[in-house]
């Protein structure tokens, strides 16, 4: 299994992924859009991972690199390739299928939990996220549903947190590969979003507990492993 991951800053990796692919064997190959690297040809990969980044996905005055990603990604969806989109993929995957994005209305940082959709208790994927007290949260926008989507979790601050279209596409608002030392590099780097507000957790209370990492990681094992059925 070849995965490729599209990544749009330097601190937000691939996270506990990287041990899962590295453990089955698979292949994993990344592009850097933030230092203009070229993408890949959809022959080269099986699985594509389009990871979050501070930017909007309308910023292509700032970040040009993003028309020709969702190109990318729309060719990727057409071609039946399996997607996972974390935060800002999340949101890149519902603008390319004709879903708006927009501010939320509240800025959601930290550890919360899930509400999972009453419709859709008996998907795998709820299951999965039901074993999980909390997710970890990093994000100003969310996404409406893309057509054909299936609404997964809400959260009290965000209404859209996670749809699936089949079996082919997973978008997750929140992340379930952060680990304990990728937490860090977003509190170093986003320190300016951490204002308090509502939904807004200290850098003190998003690291105090550990376990919560390795849940949630378990949970991101297995829902990878479910993307591959």
């Amino acid at each position: 299994m070849r995965v490729h991951s599209l990544q749009h800053v330097p601190f937000e990796d691939i996270g506990s992924l990287n041990r899962d692919i590295q453990e089955r064997g698979f292949s994993l190959s990344s592009t850097h859009l933030y230092r203009g690297e070229s993408l890949p040809t959809l022959e080269s990969f099986d699985v594509l991972v389009v990871m979050g980044g501070p930017m909007g996905v309308y910023d292509e005055d700032v970040y040009p690199w993003l028309t020709i990603e969702k190109e990318f990604i729309a060719s990727a969806i057409t071609a039946g390739k399996k997607i996972l989109g974390i935060c800002l993929g999340a949101q890149l995957i519902a603008c390319v299928l004709n879903a708006k994005v927009t501010r939320n209305p509240h800025r959601e940082i930290g550890w919360f939990p899930l509400n999972i959709s009453a419709n859709a208790s008996d998907h795998p994927i709820a299951k999965i996220l039901a074993t999980c007290s909390n997710v970890f949260h990093w994000h100003g926008d969310t996404f409406e549903l893309p057509a054909h989507a299936q609404l997964i979790a809400s959260s009290a601050a965000c209404k859209h947190q996670a749809f699936v279209i089949k079996n082919q596409i997973y978008g997750f608002q929140f992340h379930l590969e952060v680990t304990e030392s990728s937490a860090n590099a977003l509190i170093q780097n986003c320190a300016d979003e951490l204002d308090n507000s509502e939904f807004v957790q200290t850098a003190t209370e998003m690291l105090k507990d550990k376990q919560q990492f390795n849940a949630i990681n378990t949970a991101m094992s297995e829902i990878f492993i479910q993307l591959l059925k």
